[in-house]
């Protein structure tokens, strides 16, 4: 008996596609093949930011954190729209992160966890967002994540939003629910 394709044992199992829709959370983690390292520089983070801004317009996503680390890098994406659909927003970027990468390239699956309703409350995912920012600290690449230069939020439309604000939260979830703040 053959496995369905949501378990074949050379791929990592996948939800079935109805959840990786609409205003969904998912934490994905993408690693460079190999572990390889040596392509995270300023430069890079550069145009990792404007790959994503493209995916989020695109596809109606925000990315409430992400962390680039020496061979891999994680992210949250969160639907803004009914029709927001993440695996497609992930072939796309995966695509065009590749290109970016080039000679490295990210390992042929991404590893994705979505996000359960209790972790989608607000005190919840912000501890799921510190706790991938803490991963430079983990590491030992920094003292303190608000130090690392390869982490941040990505909402288009919001070019200064930062999550080191103390008020980062409360600005993300008044976007994602429709009420953004007065400029």
């Amino acid at each position: 008996m053959i496995p369905p394709p949501s378990v074949r044992r050379s791929h990592l199992p996948r939800l079935p596609p109805e959840y990786y829709l609409g205003r969904t959370l998912v934490h994905w983690t993408m690693t460079i093949q190999g572990r390889n390292t040596g392509w995270l520089i300023p430069a890079f983070h550069t145009r990792f930011r404007f790959i994503l801004l493209h995916v989020l317009a695109r596809y109606q996503l925000a990315c409430p954190v992400y962390c680039l680390m020496p061979d891999h890098l994680h992210m949250i994406w969160t639907g803004l729209v009914d029709a927001s659909d993440q695996r497609r927003a992930r072939v796309f970027f995966r695509q065009h992160l590749n290109r970016e990468l080039s000679p490295w390239r990210l390992q042929s699956q991404a590893f994705d966890h979505v996000l359960r309703t209790q972790e989608r409350v607000s005190d919840a995912l912000a501890a799921t967002a510190k706790y991938i920012l803490e991963n430079p600290v983990r590491a030992g690449l920094c003292a303190a994540w608000q130090e690392y230069p390869y982490s941040n939020a990505l909402i288009a439309g919001y070019p200064t939003l930062d999550i080191r604000q103390e008020n980062f939260w409360d600005i993300f979830f008044r976007v994602i629910s429709g009420c953004p703040p007065a400029d």
